[in-house]
């Protein structure tokens, strides 16, 4: 079914003309019809369709230029809901937010990935009506759910693709499984893609490219180019864990198999086997986290080295990708310049000069957040399009 066979003629296009509003800058009809060179006709018909569909809202008066003050228009952001979750190894966060992204009400809670798709995706339905009615919204609300996992996934279907830490997840149906609790569209990507979309949403709207790393259990990136996020032929875009490391020792053996992976050298897992090997009593990547904040040296000096292991690996990505940012994100980029000063280091030295120009590397501004407001975004950019607010509009006036 095509859309323009169901909307009347002058409303065919109403999605393209809320692109303009969705940004949340209030505007006039006739600044609308500056923009677009529609006609004044065609304009005030399509802004009642959004007007009487819930999508926009009067916001106010714009000056008068000589008898009745003109109306101005924006998103109404809290038209419908979006539900976003983030799951990792061992927890998970859900949230609810409104139309512009903006988180209503959230928890997070202890949960074991290993668990399996069942248990894991209805314990996270369970927690997310409970948020729903907290906040007085109908599971008819919701216009879309977006989740994100900790292993590669068909973004295109939603299932994940021998996740090495997802044992029962290869191939499971998660958006038929979710669709049946919840309206809309049930879209699926990997954790850290959505960190970095988060990254990029909340912090970077400005910046077209940007790299998000995760460092933490494992070592990933989201790469967001021209802003949009870039996931490659089947979605395994960004695996740089598994990229070897030049100056590994070959007794390095990677849990893919490998030899010498950035993973098994630069890891929380790895570090805190060093720090173990040299009397630190160190358990995983809070520990590493908390031997840094004690000034424990030995520790101080491992972060730094896996720093500069990373920066040798990302140094390749930024001649052949040229971001603006370099994000560095997961539980150990809470050790904080100890991380970021390895990474700065071997970067600034053996990238070009031109593609570290003007190049920042940062630590994360979304934190643990980031993943949730990346899953937001993703739903907010499908639920918004211009299609799918044409289709929406002729459900609405139907």
């Amino acid at each position: 079914m095509t859309v323009p066979s169901v909307l009347p003629p002058t409303l065919v296009g109403t999605g393209d003309l809320f692109q303009i509003l969705r940004d949340g800058t209030p505007k006039t009809r006739s600044e609308l019809a500056q923009l677009t060179s529609l006609a004044r006709s065609t304009i005030t018909a399509r802004v009642d369709a959004l007007l009487s569909s819930g999508l926009l809202e009067p916001v106010g008066e714009a000056a008068s230029t000589g008898g009745r003050p003109p109306t101005r228009f924006a998103l109404n952001r809290r038209d419908r809901v979006v539900l976003a979750v983030d799951l990792g190894a061992s927890h998970a966060s859900i949230a609810i937010t409104d139309l512009s992204g903006r988180v209503l009400d959230e928890r997070t809670i202890e949960s074991d990935i290993a668990d399996g798709p069942t248990v894991v995706l209805d314990r996270v339905a369970e927690i997310a009506l409970g948020l729903l009615e907290a906040i007085g919204r109908a599971v008819a609300d919701v216009a879309g759910t977006g989740i994100g996992v900790p292993g590669p996934v068909e973004h295109a279907t939603g299932r994940p693709a021998n996740p090495p830490i997802m044992p029962g997840w290869h191939d499971f149906d998660i958006p038929t499984h979710l669709g049946r609790r919840f309206p809309g569209p049930v879209l699926v990507d990997n954790d850290v893609n959505l960190m970095a979309l988060g990254e990029y949403v909340t912090t970077f709207p400005s910046t077209g490219h940007l790299m998000l790393i995760k460092v933490a259990t494992g070592i990933g990136a989201g790469i967001v180019t021209d802003g949009r996020l870039l996931r490659g032929a089947l979605g395994s875009a960004g695996d740089l864990g598994h990229v070897q490391v030049a100056s590994a020792s070959p007794d390095v053996v990677c849990r893919c198999g490998n030899i010498g992976c950035l993973e098994a050298v630069a890891a929380g897992p790895a570090i805190a086997a060093r720090l173990r090997d040299s009397g630190l009593d160190v358990d995983g990547s809070q520990g590493i986290v908390d031997a840094v904040a004690a000034g424990e040296i030995v520790a101080l000096q491992a972060v730094r080295e896996a720093g500069r292991d990373l920066g040798s690996v990302l140094a390749t990505c930024v001649n052949l990708l040229n971001p603006s940012v370099i994000v560095i994100g997961g539980k150990l980029s809470e050790a904080g310049e100890y991380l970021l000063a390895g990474v700065r280091e071997v970067v600034y030295q053996r990238s070009l000069p031109l593609a570290t120009h003007d190049l920042q590397i940062v630590g994360t501004s979304a934190g643990s957040r980031g993943g949730i407001l990346g899953a937001s975004a993703m739903v907010i950019d499908a639920v918004l399009a211009p299609r799918a607010i044409d289709e929406y509009v002729a459900r609405r006036i139907a």
